[in-house]
């Protein structure tokens, strides 16, 4: 008979047999965040909406089929660019995925602040933008609202996901 030391020991030994990953339905409740966008590059624009992309395409789907019009999204960097008409085509899919998503109820909003510094006018940008006086008032705002804070952390792609997969 094996004393409870030793059996304790082979036990912890022993190789273990795992079962696989689980899925988890977590009752989430009506999303009610704002973005907080502000990028050194506008080209990180795309990826900031991968952003969107993560609250938007699961809760507008079962179980949970919310409408995404309690989501704003506030733009006061150099990702500004990407909704003036002028670099539309420069920005092309940039632009039809905040449409996308504006056409779901997203509010995209700009800081005058920011347009005032690109040099814009509201004729400037696409018709799906609304300019507000400021991105920090903008923000405090909806927070005081009960909106929480969401700002998109956009890292410089360095490994492609096949490479470290």
């Amino acid at each position: 008979m094996l004393r409870p030391f030793m059996l304790s020991l082979l036990l912890a030994l022993s190789p273990t047999v795992h079962g696989e990953a689980r899925f988890v339905q977590t009752p989430y409740a009506p999303p009610r965040v704002v973005l907080d966008i502000y990028l050194d590059d506008p080209a990180k624009m795309a990826s900031a909406l991968y952003w969107l992309r993560g609250i938007v395409l699961p809760l507008s789907v079962a179980p949970y089929d919310y409408d995404p019009e309690t989501i704003k999204v506030v733009l006061h960097g150099t990702e500004l660019v990407t909704v003036a008409k002028k670099n539309e085509a420069k920005y092309k899919e940039v632009v039809e995925r905040m449409r996308y998503y504006a056409d779901k109820g997203v509010a995209f909003k700009v800081c005058m602040l920011a347009m005032e510094d690109y040099g814009y006018a509201l004729k400037d940008l696409q018709d799906f933008v609304q300019a507000v006086p400021s991105a920090m008032t903008e923000l405090i705002h909806w927070q005081n609202q009960g909106y929480a804070l969401l700002i998109p952390q956009v890292m410089d792609k360095k490994f492609n996901i096949e490479d470290i997969r």
